[in-house]
């Protein structure tokens, strides 16, 4: 199953591309609504289906639709507001009424936000009569009633009733009642197939990010597994799913069945333009008895707030990609608690990260010390290094590596120790690559010329497109390049230059690497750049001020001469692999050379 990892199409391309050619290098050489009717007061609801009547005879499985026969209801309360529609008996409609989708023409969420409205959402239970036919209820015209907050709805085939109970209940969820009489003297078969078509159309400011975390999601074992894909087919055909939902980047829509979708499949497609982001179909079978289907069902339209997933206890707080493991622990125990709380304090959502990333840096700076200190070291035994590269100059490089290797070693610098801050910052750089994109508290906050911090800043407009760039300039991207650019200039100091003809500057390859976050970021959420140029902006602070205020190198080389004067340590077993490795690899070498 291909999953999705948060990326979209440009940035992947364009952040792999250059970072495979980087590495690449590095390896080779130094060894990702329908209109709103007005109900009837005066009807009366159907709630018990042996005493409900039956509405007009379907004679044929594809009567002839007019308008006039279709009619809708709805239901209404602080957060919903649900349209039923007769045909299908469906819901056609879901305003979320407290949130606003993005209005394109104003730059701002001003829009009502729809999941379903404008026929983007279609489903019904299909059967497959004795004679082989197939029919699904979405087809059929239903008869409609109202009492306080449920809606029946009421369609015959045949001679058999189909009746589907929605009650609005409390937070976002919809109850779904499926009941049939007489539907055993149809089928025969014992199987009832839910189908569901979902067109999702973009709600936030960039189709990109929006559509890279739209995806479907569906909790399974007894609501203890949950998986997602967010590109290709699914295909669960030995699990039991519990519930089946589509998410966007901040809100969803998920139906969960009591008795769960047996051998699952979906697909999903993503048109390149157009108001439709992706379009969904799922197909699962549902448990009939004596071949009558009776069985609850629950629609739930929410957004995607940890806190209010958390409370269905039904593990819908998995479809909130926060990341796998460790990376979303980091998020859910560390990052969103101080969130949280420092939002609780009144302070603005940009001054939020800003104090987030001084938080970070001070938790790392134990290892940021070590690091810098090695950079140190590294500065001053240069002198003997570029003296390794003279006297070896016409000699292998193997000979050349152990001789550098052993200066290193004479000077006590462990060059792994540099790979120890890098690899604690990994985590942190995805666990709020996850955070920023995705949290519902950040959404429609503004800081300085960003008007949301979960979308790109486009104060600079393009008059063309650029390929992997698109039609802005995010300033918070290019400042966080520029930044990220002249840290990388003052920590390159130490790398070696190029000792053999047609080998790449190193050097250069660095500078250029930087250059990719501004095609990275772009199109990303303007918090996250904005926390990226800070964390940066940060490290330079901390070079100069270690570099002028705590080390001092004179006393770094005395305390290296002092070390060579001192008997050599015991060869560790990983130092004694690594040599005994070196040295099988130049006999190799000789070999070859004399044959």
């Amino acid at each position: 199953m291909q999953q999705n990892n948060g990326l979209d199409k440009n940035q992947i391309i364009s952040f792999v591309l250059f970072s495979l050619i980087l590495f690449g290098f590095m390896f080779y050489f130094q060894g990702k609504q329908a209109k709103k009717e007005a109900t009837n007061p005066q009807q009366k609801a159907q709630t018990e289906l042996v005493t409900a009547k039956p509405v007009a005879e379907v004679q044929n499985l594809n009567p002839a639709i007019t308008q006039n026969s279709i009619k809708t209801v709805s239901l209404k309360n602080d957060l919903l507001d649900v349209q039923f529609s007769s045909l299908g008996g469906q819901i056609s409609s879901v305003e979320l009424v407290k949130f606003k989708a993005y209005n394109q023409k104003a730059d701002k969420d001003t829009d009502p936000l729809y999941l379903f409205n404008k026929n983007n959402a279609s489903y019904g239970f299909q059967f497959k009569d004795k004679t082989g036919k197939v029919f699904n209820t979405k087809d059929l015209v239903f008869s409609p009633t109202v009492n306080g907050n449920t809606v029946t709805m009421q369609s015959n085939v045949n001679g058999a009733i189909i009746q589907f109970l929605y009650t609005l209940n409390e937070k976002y969820e919809v109850g779904f009642k499926v009941k049939t009489q007489g539907l055993a003297q149809i089928v025969n078969d014992g199987k009832a197939n839910f189908l569901w078509n979902y067109d999702i159309r973009g709600k936030e400011k960039g189709r990109a990010q929006e559509a890279t975390h739209t995806e479907f999601s569906y909790g399974f074992n007894d609501y203890k597994s949950f998986d997602y894909d967010g590109r290709t087919t699914m295909d669960e055909p030995e699990e039991t799913l519990n519930w089946i939902g589509v998410k966007q980047q901040f809100f969803g829509a998920v139906i969960e069945a009591n008795g769960g979708f047996t051998n699952s499949k979906g697909n999903q497609d993503q048109p390149k333009d157009g108001e439709i982001l992706k379009k969904f179909t799922f197909d699962g079978e549902v448990k009939m008895a004596g071949n009558e289907l009776n069985q609850d069902f629950t629609w739930y339209f929410m957004p995607l707030d940890l806190k209010l997933l958390k409370s269905y206890n039904k593990n819908f707080d998995e479809i909130l990609p926060l990341g796998w493991s460790f990376i979303g622990s980091l998020n859910r125990h560390f990052f969103i608690p101080i969130y949280n709380l420092l939002t609780s304090w009144g302070i603005a959502a940009g001054w939020v990260i800003f104090l987030m990333t001084i938080i970070t840096k001070i938790i790392l700076s134990p290892v940021m010390f070590k690091q810098h200190k090695l950079s140190a070291m590294m500065r001053v035994i240069r002198p003997e290094i570029d003296e390794v590269n003279a006297k070896f100059k016409d000699a292998d490089a193997m000979k050349k590596q152990q001789a550098t290797m052993a200066v290193y070693k004479k000077a006590g610098v462990n060059q792994m120790a540099g790979c120890l801050p890098a690899v604690l910052q990994i985590p942190i750089f995805y666990a709020l690559f996850r955070f920023f994109p995705n949290n519902l508290d950040l959404r429609g906050q503004s800081f300085w010329f960003a008007k949301d911090l979960t979308a790109y800043d486009d104060v600079i407009k393009l008059p063309w497109n650029i390929p992997f760039l698109g039609e802005h300039l995010s300033i918070f991207a290019i400042a966080c390049t520029i930044v990220i650019l002249i840290y990388t200039i003052m920590t390159s100091g130490n790398m070696q230059q190029p000792q053999q003809p047609g080998m790449p500057n190193m050097k250069v390859l660095m500078y250029i690497f930087p250059v990719t976050f501004l095609f990275f970021l772009n199109t990303s959420a303007s918090g996250l750049s904005w926390y990226y140029f800070v964390s940066n902006a940060l490290n330079i602070v901390i070079i100069l001020i270690i570099k002028y205020w705590i080390l001092d190198e004179k006393k770094i080389h005395a305390q290296i001469q002092a070390n060579k004067e001192k008997e050599p340590k015991k060869e560790g077993k990983f130092s004694k692999k690594m040599r005994e490795m070196m040295e099988k690899a130049q006999e190799q070498q000789k070999v070859q050379g004399k044959k």
